[in-house]
């Protein structure tokens, strides 16, 4: 299925006609399972997509990191077709860019990128074109330390311009863990990354990928001072 026929599936449903979510991945399965090369990524379990990641993220805190996938054969291998084993929604904070701190190269990680990695409606479409015409079988959403976008959501202030509408999405998030002990802003990251989670579980698209056991969601917390990524969720 190529992009534009995802987009008219997108405007058959908006015009009112019952689209399921099996509807929408049925003929997405079937052009896929034919289009996937043997040996692809899709192939990993996702318990085996998250074992991957987080290999590359020992190898980068341990100062081994191999830089795969970033030859000019890689280029041309995947010039023409993407199949990444996972898909990771993270701050646009230049401080934590995904291939870096996984070690992994190009067509690798489907990467969604924005301040306070917040699930948008465009952010959760463009996971879902991840998740369901390319397969991935993990989503990682992805916060870090001392976050920005998550501070200014703690602190409320005026913000100019459109800065203030991410910080809009972050506050159900900070309103959860106010009144609890400790660093407000860390207790607010870990937050934002469970809140956000709960926002993609309301697509239908990935719900039915995580009930038949083809996808799997994870939050993540990435330290600034150490480059490690736990596992929070």
């Amino acid at each position: 299925m190529e992009r534009r026929d995802f987009l008219k599936l997108g405007v058959t449903g908006a015009f009112g006609l019952v689209v399921t979510a099996s509807d929408l991945l049925s003929p997405v399965e079937q052009v896929q399972a034919a289009e996937l090369p043997p040996g692809s990524p899709q192939s990993l379990s996702p318990d085996a997509a998250l074992q991957k990641l987080m290999e590359g993220n020992q190898r980068f805190i341990q100062h081994q990191s191999q830089h795969p996938d970033q030859s000019q054969g890689r280029l041309q291998e995947v010039a023409q077709a993407q199949h990444p084993f996972a898909t990771i929604l993270s701050c646009a904070d230049s401080r934590v860019p995904a291939e870096i701190i996984f070690d992994y190269g190009i067509g690798d990680i489907f990467d969604v990128r924005i301040a306070g990695n917040i699930a948008t409606p465009e952010a959760i479409g463009s996971i879902e074109y991840a998740v369901a015409l390319l397969d991935t079988p993990l989503l990682m959403v992805l916060g870090h330390e001392r976050c920005g976008a998550v501070t200014a959501a703690v602190q409320n202030k005026a913000l100019l311009g459109e800065i203030g509408s991410f910080v809009k999405a972050i506050k159900p998030a900070v309103e959860q863990v106010k009144d609890q002990s400790g660093d407000a802003v860390e207790n607010a990251v870990v937050a934002n990354v469970y809140y956000q989670i709960e926002r993609l579980k309301r697509s239908p698209l990935l719900t039915e990928r995580l009930q038949s056991d083809k996808l799997k969601i994870v939050g993540g917390r990435y330290d600034l001072d150490t480059g490690r990524v736990t596992i929070i969720t």
